[in-house]
């Protein structure tokens, strides 16, 4: 595929144009799993969910999406890259038609686990596609900063969009909206990716690995995420997690004997590979989560309608966005560690600033500096993680290290979210009226300074996981040698 002539640099040809593609397919996919936050209380309001259960139209999403991720990136490897794109865009968009015509909460609940897996489909592949059209070094950076921006800025607009949507057409629009914007992209990935080759002689998809792991992550995330609603001792979540860590048992016996393994296991000596797992864990985990929590401050503390609470979103949108697509140039100039530790000091700030500014009568204007300085982190950790999980790997496996790297993400999503419910709940027992209204305040300031711990630890974990190298690399080395 084409790509620019100068290193680093987009003129307009099919390479730069598939890059478009490729990053709104990202930025829909990653817009999902906000874009109903807004929306949740007219959702519960005309299909019955009740407090406790409304977290499910979320978490469907996240443990649908986090258990076939592997089973996506591998697809994409081995089955064909713009077979599995198109296969995931059209189970996303007529999902969420489904959706929006739901009538129940059963209704919406498959929908949005359909969705989930879809965009397990889409995610590794886009991924997958940025990292063999372009060259390992600048261009890749910066495609990776455009692809990533538009990741991370969708995880925001999908809250200001849900609120925009929400307040003028009603709840369903957050659902057919996805049609608009997944059809289009179904359509153009046919006219701008390359045609499928044959696929590899001697290569099996690894049925039994991608079985055990897909069943494994997902029976493992719905008992993080449904844990604090059921009980952690209740039968279903215990029987849930030992079920799903035998599987995992299971998955790691069955690649160590397999001729073609789902999950290659020498992949896991690749530093730059674990280090972006990690990385994405902890991301999801913290700055991932943090929009549930505002929204609901927003709505509840503050009393603003949908529409004001999207617009709330429209200053974060923009800095993440930014972040984002400098990322690519950052890493290029500075090294992905030096990059990574300074966003995540700024996101840390951020993140102390906000759980000192949320107060029950704080104000809109008061959040913005730690708004920012979040943001800023965001956008510029998104990005880069993607880059260091991707660093060394031979483009026949892209696929499968993208969905690694896209799993970790999706389960710390889910692990983060089920923690700080518990952190943000925990003192809501009881209180009705002016009291509940205080006590969300304090327990999502709470929460904010627990995220803030958690962005230390992944600064922590980038100082100490990626060393910065002693010379400039000027040509690709073995990735069991090369570090971030």
């Amino acid at each position: 595929m084409e790509t620019s002539s100068a290193p680093g640099d987009f003129g307009w040809n099919r390479g730069t144009a598939t890059l478009v593609l490729l990053s709104f397919a990202m930025l829909i996919v990653s817009l999902d799993q906000y874009i109903v936050v807004v929306a949740l209380p007219d959702i519960a309001r005309d299909l019955g969910y009740s407090p406790q259960t409304l977290q499910s139209v979320i978490s469907a999403y996240a443990v649908a999406s986090a258990g076939f991720l592997l089973f996506g990136g591998r697809a994409a490897d081995l089955l064909g890259r713009r077979r599995i794109l198109a296969t995931g865009l059209a189970l996303y968009a007529g999902a969420a038609l489904v959706g929006g015509l739901a009538t129940s909460a059963g209704m919406l609940l498959v929908a949005r686990a359909v969705q989930g897996l879809g965009g397990a489909l889409v995610f590794p592949t886009t991924l997958a596609l940025i990292n063999t059209t372009f060259a390992e070094g600048p261009a890749r950076n910066r495609a990776l900063g455009i692809w990533g921006g538009s990741g991370a800025a969708g995880l925001v607009i999908g809250v200001l969009l849900g609120g925009l949507l929400t307040q003028a057409f009603g709840w369903e629009a957050v659902f057919f909206v996805n049609v608009v914007l997944a059809g289009p992209a179904l359509l153009l990935a046919f006219v701008l990716i390359p045609r499928d080759g044959e696929r590899e002689k001697g290569r099996k998809f690894d049925l039994p690995g991608a079985l055990s792991v897909t069943l494994g992550v997902t029976l493992i995330v719905f008992a993080l995420v449904q844990g604090p609603g059921l009980g952690w001792l209740s039968p279903a979540i215990l029987v849930s997690a030992a079920a799903g860590l035998l599987l995992l048992e299971a998955f790691v016996f069955i690649e160590r004997r397999s001729y073609d393994p789902l999950m290659p296991l020498r992949l896991l000596s690749n530093p730059n590979l674990v280090t972006g797992v990690v990385i994405a864990f902890l991301f999801m985990a913290t700055f991932g989560s943090v929009l549930y929590f505002l929204s609901i401050y927003f709505q509840e503390v503050l009393g603003y309608d949908a529409l004001q609470t999207g617009a709330c979103f429209l200053v974060p949108t923009a800095v993440v966005v930014a972040g984002s697509t400098t990322a690519g140039r950052l890493v290029t100039r500075f090294g992905l560690r030096r990059t990574l530790a300074a966003a995540l000091a700024v996101g840390a700030l951020g993140a102390v600033a906000l759980g000192l500014t949320v107060t029950p009568d704080g104000t809109y204007i008061e959040l913005v500096p730690g708004l920012v300085a979040l943001s800023i982190g965001d956008g510029v950790v998104f990005t880069t993680m993607f880059i260091a999980a991707a660093t060394g790997v031979p483009d026949r496996e892209q696929g499968i290290a993208s969905g690694i790297a896209s799993t970790g993400s999706g389960v710390g999503a889910a692990v983060g979210l089920a923690v700080l419910v518990l952190v943000a709940t925990a003192g809501l027992d009881g209180h009705s009226g002016e009291q509940l209204r205080i006590a969300t305040a304090d327990g999502i300031s709470t929460t904010l300074f627990v995220v803030a711990g958690g962005i230390v630890l992944t600064f922590l974990v980038a100082l100490s996981r990626c060393p910065t190298p002693s010379e400039p690399e000027t040509a690709p080395v073995p990735y069991q040698t090369r570090r971030c």
